[in-house]
């Protein structure tokens, strides 16, 4: 059986090709990221999923001309009525510096064995994989031992407010569900993602006094101040949040400064006010309150004659999918079975919507087979890492 269904997934590769290249040229960009939502290309997954039972969950969304952004479930039953959901989204980001691209971000262009253009890897290539999966069970008219659920849904790439949050808030998933969410992943498809660090963003506002940079001792500069506080507050943390672990890579609690808002136009302006920022990836064995208050106890005692704000930007954290869950355990068996790959559990610094999915108690993994070309600039997908995948897919009901 095994062997009838990777050949039944092989077929599909050229298949595969024309709907992960259709997908690419359907444009699903979010409001917040000057687009027009995830309809269009909504329907034409739609339209893919011939002798599945579908029902939609829209979000309403009157920033869209649609008025909803599109969530679609698609199931093969089961013998046994628990379910198990393999979830990927419809939007995808925007393409950057279109001058870093070597052929139109939103034109499909295969090449030696890879897909190339924005979306292909996040997350149409497992989005594709997941429809072959359902396919090849349906065509060689295989019952699943468990129902496969497939989830296509809105607006994870700003939120998941009209996708996935959406979903749990209305009860779509049942506590006994297992939910396999594929948008992370490494190259040999050896790893598997069970845990991710809290994020935690922090807006730093340092206000002083503008004026000519002529006579700095009639003024406070912020810019200066904002640069020794960031570098200074940088070591503290590092110091105060030290704990290791080896789940992760790195395995060690991140804090850095990024973004840095505009001050002044001019050279010889002292800038009074100075906005930064710092992206937070913290271990699960602290608590992001700890870290806030941390911030803010470090920035009372080293404010001098400045008035320093702390604000929280982004707040998320989940707690980790036990390493023996039945998920975890079902998907090592499909990985040995169909890649002879002894997968190893790992942590990640990044966030996925799974972090969503363990915060409702639901046991959740992430894995797939990806180079890591995400929101990159001539992003592109494997063919072969997609039909791989797919065969995985196809297992984990059956096993």
């Amino acid at each position: 059986m095994m062997e009838k269904i990777f050949e039944k997934v092989e077929s599909y590769r050229n298949f595969s090709i024309e709907v992960l290249s259709k997908l690419i040229e359907i444009k699903a960009l979010s409001p917040e990221n000057g687009g027009d939502g995830e309809s269009e290309k909504a329907e034409y997954v739609e339209s893919l999923l011939d002798n599945l039972k579908v029902k939609r969950y829209d979000a309403k969304d009157d920033r869209v001309s649609s008025g909803i952004r599109p969530n679609i479930v698609a199931e093969l039953e089961g013998e046994e009525k628990r379910r198990l959901w393999i979830v990927t989204h419809l939007d995808v980001v925007p393409e950057g510096d279109i001058s870093l691209w070597e052929s139109d971000p939103f034109k499909a262009v295969y090449k030696d064995g890879k897909v190339y253009g924005r979306g292909s890897e996040d997350n149409g290539q497992s989005l594709v994989a997941s429809i072959i999966a359902a396919k090849a069970l349906i065509d060689l008219e295989l019952v699943p031992k468990l129902t496969l659920s497939l989830a296509f849904v809105s607006d994870e790439e700003t939120g998941s407010k009209y996708g996935i949050q959406h979903l749990i808030n209305l009860g779509v998933f049942r506590k006994d569900d297992l939910i396999l969410v594929p948008d992370a992943g490494f190259p040999k498809g050896d790893q598997i993602e069970i845990a991710e660090k809290n994020i935690l963003w922090l807006k730093i506002t340092v206000l002083g006094k503008q004026g000519h940079a002529s006579r700095p001792d009639l003024f406070k500069n912020a810019n200066r101040k904002a640069m020794q506080l960031l570098v200074e507050l940088d070591r503290a943390l590092h110091e105060k949040f030290s704990k290791r672990n080896n789940l992760f890579n790195p395995p060690y609690s991140t804090f850095e400064p990024t973004k840095r808002e505009k001050n002044v136009d001019n050279v010889n302006t002292i800038p009074g006010r100075d906005v930064s920022y710092i992206d937070c990836r913290v271990l699960p064995e602290y608590k992001n309150e700890e870290v806030i208050e941390f911030v803010k106890e470090f920035v009372k005692r080293n404010k001098e004659d400045f008035e320093i704000f702390v604000d929280v930007i982004q707040d998320e954290s989940s707690p980790p999918t036990r390493e023996d869950s039945e998920i975890v355990q079902r998907l090592r068996r499909a990985i040995k079975v169909a890649r002879n790959i002894d997968a190893k559990l790992c942590g990640i610094g990044g966030n996925t919507c799974a972090a969503f999915f363990r915060k409702a108690g639901l046991e959740t993994a992430v894995w797939s087979t990806t180079d890591g070309k995400a929101h990159e600039p001539n992003e592109y997908a494997k063919i072969d890492n997609l039909i791989e995948d797919a065969k995985v897919f196809a297992l984990l009901p059956i096993l």
